[in-house]
């Protein structure tokens, strides 16, 4: 079932997964503090043993079997990265709790980058969940290899990556270790007043690429608030300056929806920065340009990302 790819993961049989639910989670508890990720939901009756989130963080996305304790094939990825482990319920094999992640997955309509099980991928909880990543590997003390199985995907269009390991316990519990990698890029620097003043006396413009939305959509992610604080506190510190404030967009998609997805997206930050931060509305001037005005080739993931940004002109 796909939900703004959202992935839920359903079982046939349901009504007695839900009986072993009320039961399982009557004894066990997720630990404090953790929770599951927006995007995929748990195995029915599933507790969280392990949980981590890092706003920005490298992590090595498994794209092809780990031979002599290595990674044949794989990839770097930088991003808010999000590790959570789940126990599922006893009653329950691995096989099955792999198939109904697999399913919900291909449903989603996820891109599978690499699938593998057994011999291929058994030294994963070793090479990858603790030597790469620096996370507890204990959980996963089973022997049968054959209860072994991965898989690595990517959200069409967007940055977003999955994780997906499910394995058994020393007691042939099924577990799962499930990472979302969501793609941000540091390269540039942060974003500050300083800087923003600094490129715009330099060239009259500046490509932002702090200001997150949320997938398709022109809503401003959380995660966005401190760059455009800093663009307020620039606005603030020079009033005298007036600022075209352009939304871009890679090529990919119509090109009508394109230009109104950049102009929707510049119209946000506006609202923002005028409503939150009490920039005078006269100063402002949001404008979508859509995919017209690439700074790299759309034929890469890595360009594709560099084109969707906003940038500031001076007007």
């Amino acid at each position: 079932m796909k939900v703004k790819n959202k992935i839920v993961i359903g079982l046939l049989g349901i009504l007695l997964v839900m009986l072993t639910a009320v039961k399982i989670f009557a004894q066990e508890r997720d630990i404090r503090g953790s929770k599951d990720h927006p995007i995929i939901s748990r195995y029915p009756g599933s507790v969280i043993i392990q949980y981590r989130q890092r706003e920005f963080d490298e992590y090595t996305l498994l794209l092809g079997p780990i031979m002599n304790k290595k990674p044949t094939k794989f990839k770097k990825l930088e991003g808010r990265v999000t590790n959570i482990t789940y126990k599922a319920p006893k009653e329950r094999s691995p096989l099955e709790v792999w198939k109904n992640y697999e399913e919900a997955i291909k449903k989603a309509d996820f891109e599978i980058l690499y699938m593998g099980k057994g011999e291929d991928i058994f030294d994963y909880p070793y090479v990858i969940i603790y030597k790469l990543h620096g996370l507890s590997a204990v959980y996963f003390g089973g022997r049968m290899k054959k209860d072994y199985r991965y898989l690595s995907a990517k959200i069409p269009n967007e940055e977003t990556y999955l994780s997906l390991l499910v394995g058994t316990d020393d007691w042939g519990r099924p577990l799962i270790q499930l990472d979302i990698i969501e793609g941000k890029e540091m390269e540039r620097g942060l974003i500050t007043a300083q800087n923003i003043a600094g490129e715009i006396e330099r060239k009259g413009h500046i490509s932002i690429y702090g200001i997150y939305f949320d997938f398709d959509k022109a809503d401003i992610k959380p995660e966005s608030e401190p760059t455009i604080k800093e663009i307020a506190k620039f606005l603030k510190d020079n009033p005298d300056i007036n600022l075209f404030i352009v939304g871009h967009t890679d090529n990919i998609g119509e090109f009508e929806y394109n230009m109104d997805l950049s102009r929707r997206r510049a119209e946000a930050v506006v609202k923002m920065l005028i409503s939150k931060y009490g920039i005078d509305a006269k100063r402002l001037h949001p404008i979508g340009v859509g995919p017209i005005c690439p700074v790299a080739s759309n034929k890469t993931e890595e360009g594709r990302a560099k084109n969707r940004r906003v940038e500031l002109v001076e007007k």
